[in-house]
């Protein structure tokens, strides 16, 4: 055969119709060939290949994983975690410093002494983007392992045929000529060339767009210039949709036909509303430095006279300014989110999926096997008289058994139930041996219907036909009673409806069974055969409602999320379901009649209905996008075929880890349970995540804010710096350690009753609301500095303006240097302690300290960064920064000014609370 060359992907336009054209070659020839021939080409056989020939094939035509985005190896990561606008401003920042600070003084230049040289600034700054960047290299590398492992957890497979035994492994390690199992729900693994089929029907849509699905077949044919016309070829990324199918794979990874599409979209990740918030937040605060930095500098060279030092400390002020620990600390909520929602069954496939999660305020789920104990049983194999027969259990068996589509829970419970009858009736046994399928009509949502067509020993074949009441009764003119047959009348049509609802009253799915003598022969059975049909019967299924449905309910109702039941059974089971669950039923909408609704009339009738029946996939997807319509995020639970339009849909697609393959794979949030309790505590886990970033991201813009008022004040009020670049560095550094336990900090339990939107304009709010309160403080503690403690202690009453009438000389020079000295440590001291403690201030709006605590790491990192701060002055550090020692009277002025600080910043939040609704 033609060879798939390994090659090494590249995301070009010349890439990708390399591997078009040779895929081409190859599928041509693939489709034009007898199986043995086939066979021959592939070095492969019907029993499949043995673990050898496997590896061998690998070698030679690579393994089935499609590059999507190629991992970056170690030193791009960390490179990436140095690359972002804050750790790049403070890179820019320390080259200035470098010249200003070591450079010029080292050479004499531009009025520079020797004496001036200090590469303390420099380092400081370098030690912050270093822990800055290597925290966030950490943070997500542990971010993309734990990724990868939740990932693992969630098992995607293919059946092969290996050493001659059917064994199920993962896609990606399918390879050129493995023979592969095809059924209704499956993942197509590769490039795949049908060598048997049943039935089988297969959607495209995730490479053509077509909203229908497409047969396949077995025969050879030639091509038609698209390689998804093929008809004996199916593609990796596409899913079974009904039927079965045997294929030989013929391509894998990169040169398949997907893996040729996946070179051309190799991007990165759509940024979520989340993300783009952050990215416009940190935008901002950049174009505030920007702005308040220049101001700063010409203001203090103007009042002060010395550009030099104006320009150095301008240069602290946009340290400090910027908020370098953001993409440390928000890749750090969502890593330790993702883990923690692992804990509690919760797998993340994108990290950023996770605000979503937690802001859902509508979860639109089907009820079997969330609100029912997923335990099917068929209860009642009723013939027309109301009484078990086994005639209908054995025509039932016939039905389920031979089709070779997706066989759900009723197909399952009719087996079950064949199979434990067997023991008392031999009318039972071997009916698979003695029988065998001729061709079938799978079932879809727009019949209703499923028709499967089989031979007995005798030669007579025998269709038999199962489906939803009202689709069956329009399809049977006769019905059966002992081997009697006799005329369907209206009045017995009524009975059987009449029958079928006291079932559905219980609870009791029902479907009708029916049979057709003598059918069309194999390959020209359609859906106008399904008329004329004997009636034979009722099955009536139980799947009762779990006994933590209705905690589980009330729980998610509390934590703010409505669920909504969107289901294709009918109005009466699905009524008699939710009665005993507590969910309002009485506005129930059914499918036929929101067909017939506008757009706008759905988005009305979304809001008063929360249960939703006998819908088709289409319209389950309808709903949903209603409810987006009303401004509701919505996340949709689903494990079958029928919901994979929904999921996609919806803001957040929730899956469990037993759906089909194609349901795992669109889904962002992947349950290890199916249980509403294991998602309402995944939810909870996505609110605490959402909570600590936003403390963070609030923090910082509001504390920034305060700052600039306070910086451009001193900037033009005072005779001196307030603080020298090199005070105002550390300051930011020590802060910043301070704030990194922030991912580890407990929520309020009230914080996660209610979803949380992502709204970037109240970051705007916030900021004009809380920012000033710290400049407010700090205006205060600047006249207590330069008018009470300095002159107090240290110039005998003189302020600073006129220290110059009463001193001279040397004196005076330590004078100004002791009144300079004590009033930066008293602001460097005030600075930290406000700053500090508005981190407890803002993650709550309660008291802190009092009715809410931070967690014991948050508490014990912003209490050492305080405690250092606040001993630096007294130290021989101190003394080398140009403090001076602090009075006990500064501190007297201190706490109660922190107190009432911090009584103006409860007051408000409350204020805040009470005009926008929330304080987070």
């Amino acid at each position: 055969m033609t060879k798939l060359h390994k090659t090494k992907p590249n995301p070009s336009a010349a890439a990708k119709a390399a591997i078009l054209a040779e895929l081409k070659s190859v599928v041509g020839e693939m489709a034009t060939l007898d199986t043995p021939e086939l066979m021959t080409r592939l070095n492969s056989n019907t029993n499949g290949l043995d673990d050898d020939a496997a590896e061998e094939s690998r070698k030679v035509h690579g393994d089935n994983a499609v590059t999507r985005r190629e991992k970056p190896s170690l030193g791009k990561q960390l490179v990436t975690a140095f690359v972002n606008p804050f750790t790049a401003i403070l890179f820019f920042l320390a080259l200035v410093s470098i010249l200003t600070d070591m450079i010029f003084p080292y050479f004499s230049l531009f009025d520079s002494d020797p004496s001036d040289f200090n590469p303390l600034t420099v380092i400081i700054i370098f030690t912050m983007v270093i822990i800055s960047g290597t925290l966030r290299f950490v943070q997500e590398g542990k971010s993309g392992n734990a990724a990868a492992k939740l990932l693992s957890m969630i098992t995607t497979t293919c059946t092969v045929m290996r050493n001659n035994a059917k064994t199920e492994i993962p896609l990606d390690e399918a390879v050129v000529g493995d023979i592969v199992f095809l059924s209704a729900g499956d993942m197509i693994p590769a490039d795949v060339r049908i060598i048997a089929a049943k039935d089988l029907f297969i959607s495209q849509a995730t490479l053509t767009g077509e909203s229908l699905p497409v047969e396949k077949t077995t025969a050879a044919c030639c091509g038609t210039g698209n390689l998804t016309d093929y008809a004996n070829i199916a593609f990796m990324g596409s899913n079974v949709i009904s039927g079965s199918a045997t294929a030989v794979v013929i391509a894998v990874g990169d040169h398949t036909y997907f893996g040729s599409m996946a070179l051309s979209i190799n991007q990165p990740a759509v940024e979520t509303n989340f993300t783009k918030g952050v990215n416009a937040v940190s935008w901002v605060l950049i174009r505030f430095m920007m702005v308040m930095v220049p101001l700063v500098f010409i203001v203090n060279g103007l009042t002060k006279g010395n550009w030099t030092a104006a320009f150095l400390f301008g240069i602290s002020v946009a340290v400090g300014l910027t908020p370098e620990m953001l993409p440390m600390i928000v890749t750090t909520c969502l890593a330790k989110g993702a883990v923690s929602m692992s804990k509690k069954k919760t797998i993340v496939k994108n990290l950023n999926s996770i605000q979503n999660f937690g802001a859902i305020d509508i979860l639109c789920t089907d009820k079997t096997g969330t609100i029912t104990q997923d335990k099917v049983a068929l209860e009642y194999h009723w013939n027309m008289q109301g009484k078990d027969d086994l005639y209908v259990l054995r025509q039932a068996y016939l039905n389920s058994y031979f089709q070779t589509g997706y066989k759900n829970l009723m197909d399952l419970a009719i087996i079950q139930k064949t199979e434990e009858a067997e023991e008392q009736n031999r009318a039972l046994l071997d009916l698979s041996e003695n029988y065998v399928k001729v061709d079938e009509i799978p079932f879809d949502f727009t019949r209703r219907r499923l028709t499967t067509v089989v031979k007995g020993n005798s030669g007579r074949s025998l269709m038999i036909t199962k489906g939803a009441v009202e689709e069956m009764l329009k399809i049977c003119r006769y019905y059966e009673i002992d081997g009697q047959v006799s005329t369907l009348t209206d009045e017995d049509r009524r009975q059987v409806q009449n029958t079928a609802a006291t079932l559905n009253d219980k609870g009791f799915r029902v479907l009708l069974l029916a049979k057709k003598d003598n059918p069309p022969t194999s390959g020209n059975l359609e859906v106008k055969d399904e008329a004329d049909m004997i009636l034979l019967g009722y099955l009536a299924f139980l799947d009762p409602p779990k006994e933590s449905a209705v905690t589980a309910i009330r729980a998610l109702f509390t934590h703010g999320v409505r669920t909504k039941i969107l289901t294709g059974d009918n109005d009466k089971v699905t009524r008699a379901i939710c009665k005993q669950v507590n969910i309002n039923y009485k506005n129930m909408v059914l499918g036929p009649d929101l067909e017939t609704m506008s757009d706008d009339e759905l988005a009305h009738v979304v809001e008063k209905a929360d249960v939703f029946a006998k819908l088709t996939p289409d319209q389950k997807a309808r709903v949903v996008a209603a409810l987006q319509k009303n401004n509701h995020i919505v996340g949709f639970m689903g494990d079958g075929i029928n919901d994979i339009e929904a999921m996609k849909t919806a803001d957040i697609g929730i899956s469990v880890d037993g759906a089909v393959d194609v349901a795992k794979e669109t889904a962002d949030i992947v349950l290890l349970e199916k249980n509403l309790m294991i998602l309402e505590e995944g939810i909870i886990e996505g609110r605490k995540t959402y909570a600590n970033m936003i403390k963070y991201i609030k923090m910082t813009a509001s504390s920034n804010f305060g700052n600039m008022f306070s910086v451009l004040a001193a900037s033009a009020l005072l005779p001196f710096l307030p603080m020298m670049s090199l005070h105002l560095i550390l300051l930011n550094l020590i802060y910043d350690l301070s704030c990194t336990a922030i991912p580890w900090d407990n929520v309020d339990e009230e914080f996660i009753l209610k979803p949380k939107k992502w709204d970037a304009s109240r970051i705007g709010n916030f900021m004009i609301w809380i920012g000033p309160t710290s400049s407010i403080f700090d205006f205060t503690t600047y006249i207590f500095l330069y008018f009470i403690l300095c002159p107090m202690f240290v110039s005998h009453g003189v302020l600073f303006n006129d220290l110059a009438m009463h001193f001279s000389g040397r004196e005076l020079e330590h004078m100004q240097a002791m009144y300079i000295g004590l009033f930066q440590a008293g602001w460097f001291v005030e600075s930290m302690w406000s700053q500090t403690l508005v981190i407890h201030m803002i993650r709550t709006p309660k008291l802190p300290f009092i009715q809410s605590r931070a967690s014991a790491s948050l508490t014990a990192l912003t209490g050492c960064g305080i405690l250092a701060l606040t001993v630096i002055p007294f130290t021989f550090i101190g003394k080398a920064l140009g403090f001076v020692p602090l009075p006990g009277a500064y501190f007297a002025y201190l706490i109660p000014c922190i107190i009432l600080y911090m009584l103006l910043a409860t007051s408000l939040k409350k204020a805040y609370v009470r005009r926008y609704g929330e304080l987070l």
